[in-house]
């Protein structure tokens, strides 16, 4: 992956509702590091944190089929996001797929050139 489509992602993951607290700062530290000799120290920080907080689709599914999450998010948008998760699931899915995992996911896989 290039380092521009690198970006993209990082703005992208970082942009998006779901994204974490922790993992926004990660990703918006990394994007002020690019081109600095500090970025291949934030790029493995922002690397840590995706590990960290991207979810399983299984761990989707707990949460959205727990009383926690109907406490959190509401009996409807739960029960239509774990149904959605294990649509994903069913097709082989094993990570979240919103809008701030997805883009996670392939930054993991592309790590080696993150580290570059």
């Amino acid at each position: 992956m290039d380092k521009a489509t690198i970006k993209e992602k990082v703005e992208a993951m970082i942009s998006a509702p779901s994204c974490c607290a922790e993992l926004k700062t990660a990703g918006e530290r990394y994007l002020k590091a690019i081109g600095t000799p500090e970025e291949k120290d934030e790029a493995k920080k922002l690397l840590d944190e995706i590990k960290m907080d991207v979810c399983t689709i299984d761990q989707v599914i707990e949460l959205f089929t727990s009383a926690k999450g109907e406490e959190l998010f509401g009996k409807e948008k739960a029960a239509a996001i774990a149904s959605h998760a294990k649509e994903v699931k069913a097709k082989g899915g094993v990570y979240c797929d919103c809008p701030a995992c997805a883009p996670g996911v392939e930054l993991m896989d592309a790590a080696a050139d993150i580290l570059k």
